[in-house]
């Protein structure tokens, strides 16, 4: 069980955390969700003692390990197998102790210790972990100095997740990875063994992979069960009830505050006006629900559409070295409505082929037709660092409108979702969500007819997303987009080309059919065990297995289903109550039937505490028994 009790966090002055509290049962997989700004990172330093809190405390058991990705990509001349593994620190320990260990009883120990933790299968297991997260066992021999510091981020990454911590704490840690080890990521956390908390942004990784929700807002701490739908859900309802409860609050409280106006003065009405502001006073306020809205994206309209094709390749070839293409064998077309997304793991071409596209690279061979006048908006995470950081939002797109007035240059910047206060921001003190919604708007603000977004998403929150997908939606314009992010590609584009064996190609199957191909390819990469004789039996005993592995857990199902009903009736209950007792009749009338009701409202939420823990150990136990 991890407890934060009253917890107060300052940055610079400004309080993120204010008396804030949660309890994760062990085993829970939570995603920690909010703003950006809000507090997340900051909360995580607290946890790992980085940072003292200003009040309050974080419990956990006893010798608890926590983990979470390095900070600094390892840039060393290890290989990247031998950095992975040494993240093991008591394996590494022992090994380096049994070497020159003398005593019979102290080697016998070590030997013990090291079976006990399963160390013979260590380097198996760290080169599975590289696998799923796009390291061939070439790759995995080569020293990290040999890799960019995005695929460095990767094998820190891997190294935190074979020290199997107790307490994984993961921030962004798809910001790095494609959507196939975004995938693999996601089927890894559901079957870890331990508690996970995940700060993301990605929805459906917090939908498949996470059984709770943590909000953090307005400087509280909200624990939900279920993914993110859920929590959006629940939410809801609960905003929409304490709406309610606050204008019947209001409306008591103003009723009341008119007796004792009218009559606070009169002899004759003194003692009802006393009774009055005393019940006032026990009735209390409700808080108001307080809505953060998130500025739109605007991608202005070409002014005229070519026709299509606006672009043709025929037999294309592409790449950075004479003679050497990275892609060949290329013959498609781009219309001028259509919505496309290139699939393909990191280093197979995507970012070459939105390149070419764009007129970045020329064709080795074959032939690239571009339609007259074609206007391309291209952006890409890595063109953050080429913002001028000394220069404001303003500065930067006035350089694009050197004779308009100062009005439209800060009206233009407003159309890209930049608050009035952060126009005038230098670039390198902006966020980066602001950084990205002023790139974007930088990259489309010529009217492109074709738009290509790179890995958009990074740096923007799930409501800047949902942002970004409405203005995909308006545009009138084609689109390219290269996402490990679900949820963006399903909502935005309706044609899918791969990227994989040197070529691009037309993937005719859907994102969930894909989804399934790299889910199955990365367990059979897996080297651990999945059951024995179980992998080599055919299809039909596979499914007999499976069958009867669920009607052995039909019982532990049942449990999880009635908790489930139980939790509904109880959310149910104590909404009612709290209706009931936001009424100040109830305490003028009946005070012993108002106290009653307090006390059915203590009990159903303690049962409903005790019901959420029980169902977070079943719901582990079912999970973990059905992956094995």
């Amino acid at each position: 069980m991890i407890t934060i009790t009253d917890l107060s966090a300052r940055i610079a002055g400004r309080l993120l955390l204010d008396h804030a509290s949660v309890s994760l049962p062990t085993g829970t997989k939570a995603g920690l969700v909010g703003r950006n700004g809000a507090g997340k990172s900051t909360l995580f330093r607290v946890i790992t003692g980085d940072m003292a809190s200003e009040s309050g405390s974080v419990s956990l058991p006893k010798n608890a390990r926590i983990g979470q990705v390095a900070q600094e990509a390892p840039g060393t001349e290890d290989a990247l197998i031998e950095i992975v593994l040494a993240a093991d620190k008591e394996r590494t320990a022992l090994l380096a102790e049994a070497e020159t260990a003398s005593d019979p009883n102290r080697i016998a120990e070590i030997q013990m210790r090291l079976v006990d933790i399963d160390a013979h299968s260590a380097e198996a297991r760290a080169a599975s972990i590289l696998a799923g997260l796009g390291f061939d066992a070439e790759a995995q021999r080569r020293p990290a100095s040999s890799f960019s510091g995005g695929w460095r981020m990767r094998v820190a990454l891997a190294a935190v997740l074979f020290s199997e911590p107790d307490l994984l704490l993961l921030d962004e840690p798809t910001n790095y990875l494609d959507l196939e080890g975004t995938l693999w990521l996601e089927d890894y956390i559901r079957r870890y063994p331990h508690t996970v908390v995940i700060i993301s942004h990605d929805r459906d990784l917090l939908n498949n992979a996470v059984n709770a929700i943590v909000h953090l807002d307005q400087k509280k701490l909200t624990f939900y069960r279920g993914g993110y739908d859920s929590f959006e859900r629940q939410k809801a309802e609960a905003d929409e009830l304490q709406m309610k409860a606050k204008a019947k609050n209001d409306a008591a409280r103003k009723h009341l505050q008119s007796f004792i106006d009218r009559f606070r003065a009169k002899a004759t009405k003194a003692r009802q006006a006393q009774s009055r502001i005393k019940a006032l006073e026990r009735m209390g306020t409700v808080a108001a629900v307080i809505e953060d809205h998130v500025a739109p994206i605007t991608f202005p309209e070409p002014d005229k559409q070519p026709s299509s094709p606006i672009v043709a390749i025929d037999k294309g070839a592409v790449g950075y070295e004479p003679g050497k293409p990275i892609l060949k064998n290329i013959s498609l077309r781009i219309d001028n409505d259509d919505r496309i997304a290139l699939l393909g793991s990191n280093g197979n071409g995507k970012s070459t082929f939105a390149k070419f596209i764009s007129g970045r690279l020329e064709a080795q061979s074959g032939n690239l037709k571009v339609a007259p006048n074609l206007k391309i908006g291209f952006f890409a995470q890595h063109q953050l660092d080429d913002l001028i950081p000394t220069q404001s939002a303003v500065d930067h797109v006035r350089r694009l409108m050197p004779e308009q007035p100062e009005a439209k240059v800060r009206a233009r910047v407003a159309q890209m979702g930049l608050a009035t206060e952060k126009m005038d921001t230098p670039a390198k003190d902006l966020s980066g969500g602001e950084k990205a919604r002023l790139l974007m708007g930088l990259a489309a603000f010529h009217a492109p007819n074709l738009l290509i977004l790179d890995e958009p998403t990074n740096h923007l929150d799930i409501d800047s997303r949902r942002a970004l997908i409405e203005a995909l939606n308006d545009y009138n314009g084609a689109v390219i987009l290269i996402s490990h992010d679900r949820h963006l590609i399903e909502a935005t584009v309706d044609r899918l080309w791969l990227v994989n064996n040197g070529t691009v190609a037309p993937f005719d199957g859907d994102l969930e059919e894909y989804r399934s191909i790299i889910v199955a390819s990365s367990k059979k990469k897996d080297d651990r065990p999945q059951g024995g004789a179980e992998e080599q039996a055919s299809k039909s005993d596979q499914r007999k297995a499976n069958a009867e592995k669920r009607a052995s857990l039909a019982p532990l199902k049942k449990k999880i289903t009635d908790l489930e009903t139980m939790t509904a009736k109880l959310e149910k209950l104590i909404q009612a109550l709290d209706a009931e007792l936001a009424d100040p009749a109830l305490y003028e009338k009946s005070p012993a039937k108002a106290a009653e009701k307090a006390k059915q409202r203590s009990d159903a939420a303690q049962k409903l505490s005790e019901c959420e823990e029980q169902w977070l150990e079943l719901s582990t136990q079912y999970e973990e028994a059905m992956a094995g």
